[in-house]
């Protein structure tokens, strides 16, 4: 106890100068064994420091004290003094000591959902996500973790912010793999299912050397979403995707291949009969609710198409040239479809006619001026971004070393065409 003691006044002397934080940080490594001997007796200790000012010494003894099981009667104390440290704790000083900083928040995380109360995890999980990452374009550790939670609490919204920045910097692959696959599921969950497609393919595309359950999972769920945004799913992957990935996922996934063959046929009576076939698969996949989304977009596919050919149709042809049931069922399914964007038309309640109209976008309003001028701002920025990234790599001695292996082992072009005399 005295050498806890002696140690609270050196975190108190020594948390001001950026010199005297790197001396306390050297210090506070030897004491690591410690700390975890006297992890359940170090919850007095944490009340004698500021963790707004005493941010490192704070967390070394929290993950310390963190470390030990957690009896039933304090989790709520426990999720209150980690929110708190969360909140109050100074970036500068918890990035020092980023390992432990992201087990205090993993284990905190762990609670809030064991508690079954993922809503109170939320607001601190983004919290840590700002303080730990060193910009917006660094996905962290806690990144997947903080989706997690928006996806068990529902608060789709809150993830969407996250997901809006772009990610150039990578810690582990396989928060990229789960940053990627929480944030499609909460993409789906607003349907925003472009973003969701391009979030679950770099899942599917990204370097692997052996097959994943994420990477399945995700290639379950885009060849989904891309029936739904796109119409059309085809099991060719980008020249880039590994190899691996090519050759095996598609076996994993057979069932949804064949909802999307059913799919292209255009037939509501084929792929009704292949969900049936296969809705046990999907059901335990979790995916059954996603499929009925699908098996819905085929009818706004079908009514889309209608759109290019007449420029009125009867709500009962338009029942009739999509299989729906009835004519009100039809003027649903237009109606929804006006109201979403997705055709331009007018319905007439008397006679129960529907006039198609082209789309009234004429690209001059200065809203729409505005979007596009962000979006070539934004294409100009991610363009700069690539180039430097390109000339990183150019002069990486990683690269350049499995590059010069690759090569052939003889270049003639490094050869003179016309060999030179010796002069003897």
């Amino acid at each position: 106890m005295e050498s806890m003691e002696a140690l609270i006044t050196q975190i108190q002397g020594l948390s001001g100068s950026v010199e005297d934080i790197s001396h306390l940080h050297n210090l506070l490594k030897l004491t690591e064994e410690s700390l975890q001997s006297e992890a359940p007796r170090l919850a007095s200790f944490l009340g004698q420091l500021d963790p707004a000012k005493q941010s490192l010494g704070y967390l070394y003894i929290l993950e310390a004290y963190t470390s030990a099981p957690i009896s039933r009667e304090q989790p709520s104390e426990f999720i209150m003094s980690v929110s708190t440290f969360i909140n109050s704790c100074l970036a500068e000083q918890i990035r020092l000591a980023a390992d432990k900083f992201v087990s205090v928040c993993k284990r905190f995380k762990d609670q809030v959902v064991l508690l079954q109360e993922p809503l109170r995890g939320v607001a601190p999980m983004r919290t840590a996500v700002q303080k730990l990452r060193s910009s917006s374009e660094h996905l962290t550790a806690l990144h997947p973790d903080f989706l997690l939670l928006c996806l068990l609490a529902k608060s789709y919204k809150t993830g969407l912010g996250i997901l809006k920045e772009d990610i150039f910097e990578i810690d582990q692959p396989r928060d990229f793999f789960l940053y990627c696959y929480y944030g499609g599921m909460i993409c789906i969950g607003q349907k925003h299912f472009c973003k969701a497609r391009e979030l679950l393919r770099n899942v599917v595309t990204a370097p692997m050397s052996t097959i994943n359950a994420i990477a399945i999972e995700a290639y379950k769920k885009y060849c989904l979403v891309s029936l739904i945004d796109n119409g059309q799913f085809s099991t060719a992957l980008p020249k880039y995707t590994s190899s691996v990935a090519q050759r095996s996922l598609k076996n994993f996934c057979q069932p949804y291949i064949d909802l999307a063959n059913s799919y292209s046929s255009g037939k509501i009576s084929e792929l009704e009969s292949c969900v049936e076939t296969n809705k046990e698969k999907f059901e335990s996949d979790n995916n059954l609710g996603l499929v009925k989304q699908v098996v819905s977009s085929l009818y706004k596919r079908n009514i889309q198409r209608l759109t290019l050919t007449y420029l009125t149709l009867s709500l009962q042809d338009i029942a009739n040239t999509v299989q729906l049931n009835t004519p009100k069922e039809a003027e649903m399914h237009v109606l929804r479809m006006i109201q979403d964007g997705e055709i331009f038309a007018t319905i007439n309640q008397k006679d129960e006619m529907v006039s198609f109209h082209e789309d009234p976008e004429q690209y001059k309003t200065c809203e729409m001026i505005e979007h596009i001028d962000s979006s070539i701002q934004r294409i100009m920025s991610l363009s700069k971004k690539l180039s430097a990234v390109d000339e990183l790599i150019s002069y990486d001695p990683a690269y350049l070393a499995k590059a010069g292996k690759e090569r052939q082992r003889f270049d003639f072009d490094d050869f003179d065409t016309v060999p030179q005399k010796f002069n003897l």
